[in-house]
């Protein structure tokens, strides 16, 4: 009787298993250790976009000299006309839960009520913020890891 023997498996098959079922789990961090194997695998984000720094509101707020060619498209959304969804607080707005993730909604999306339709962190805190009522995205209105102010407009939408 003949015994087949299987081909070792390299250390670098196991570490490309390991890679491939973390990317389609999505996780963040996977670690295995066997004999004298140790396999330890870290999804790398993106660190600039948690190092902004949270504006809070002050009553000195520079608005008037800021430079503003850089910022001439910020003072449309205070005069789009329309139904909007309003941050309830300031902190730094995010359309998607990890800079890899898609965003929650995108312009077209049809929103229920409940929904998870952006984040907002404020002092190392990501506050979901969700739709409060069944509507179709019209445009998104904030850049995506800018500050925003309380009561300012998020998305223009269409009830």
């Amino acid at each position: 009787m003949k015994k087949t023997v299987k081909p070792q498996e390299t250390a670098f098959d196991q570490v490309q298993k390991f890679y491939q079922f973390m990317n389609s789990n999505k996780l963040e961090v996977i670690e295995f250790s066997k004999d004298s194997t140790y396999i330890k695998l870290v999804r790398k984000h993106n660190n600039a976009v948690h190092q902004i720094p949270v504006f809070a509101p002050s009553a000195h707020a520079p608005a008037a000299h800021a430079p503003a060619a850089g910022h001439a498209p910020k003072a449309q959304p205070a005069a789009v006309s329309g139904e909007t969804i309003k941050t309830p607080m300031s902190g730094i707005f995010f359309r998607a839960p990890s800079p890899s993730s898609p965003p929650y909604v995108r312009e077209g999306d049809t929103v229920k009520e409940g929904q998870v339709i952006c984040v907002i962190e404020a002092m190392k805190v990501f506050n979901e913020i969700k739709a409060e009522f069944t509507c179709v995205i019209e445009k998104v209105l904030q850049e995506n890891g800018k500050p925003v102010e309380p009561n300012a407009d998020l998305f223009l939408v269409k009830k």
